[in-house]
């Protein structure tokens, strides 16, 4: 009985606040034909907001070109003048997956006003991803992290990350763990008014 209740213990926290995983693991294949246009600007390093009257260039979104499962490229650019969300996860990581279903609610909830982005970031298990995504009917795109993008975004130590950014290409929010999906409601009715 101790154990189950040191268990339940454990995995709760696991679902509170992310999994951990070293950023110098993901993707370590450099030469995986990735591209990153990072304005040499890291990303917002903190979970909190950043004043939408104060967000400047150095508040930009770090650009990507990354490829999918099926080898499609895409780019943050390609969705300017929309609100994103750029979601790092895993396939193998419990909180990510809880998450995902409030991802998909929402690219559906806000249609052509919002843009999700899942970056996976899976290494071992990166031939599980497009499987995953399609049995978990994913809507939006999933694409394989690099080390430049992961480097780029703050080196990305705890999933999921997900980054809010706004129709001017500035990241306006980070969230580190599991974040209900009334908070990103919130923060996308405040972006797209």
């Amino acid at each position: 009985m101790k154990k189950l209740s040191i268990s339940a213990v454990l995995l709760s926290l696991l679902l509170i606040f992310g999994c951990n995983k070293n950023a110098s693991d993901i993707n370590k294949d450099q030469g995986n034909g990735q591209e990153v246009t990072t304005n040499n600007q890291p990303a917002a390093a903190n979970s909190q907001s950043v004043d939408n009257n104060t967000a400047a260039s150095s508040n930009k979104a770090p650009d990507f070109t990354l490829d999918g499962p099926a080898g499609k490229k895409v780019s943050l650019s390609d969705y300017k003048g929309k609100v994103v969300i750029v979601d790092f996860w895993a396939t193998w990581c419990p909180p990510c997956r809880k998450g995902i279903p409030d991802l998909v609610d929402l690219q559906t909830q806000f249609g052509n006003k919002l843009a999700v982005i899942g970056i996976s970031v899976d290494t071992d298990t990166r031939n599980q991803v497009a499987s995953f995504a399609k049995s978990n009917n994913i809507n939006y795109p999933v694409l394989f992290a690099s080390p430049d993008v992961v480097q780029a975004y703050g080196n990305i130590e705890s999933i999921p990350t997900t980054f809010i950014i706004d129709k001017n290409g500035n990241i306006v929010n980070q969230f580190v763990g599991l974040t209900p999906k009334e908070v990103f409601v919130n923060e996308i009715k405040k972006l797209i008014d």
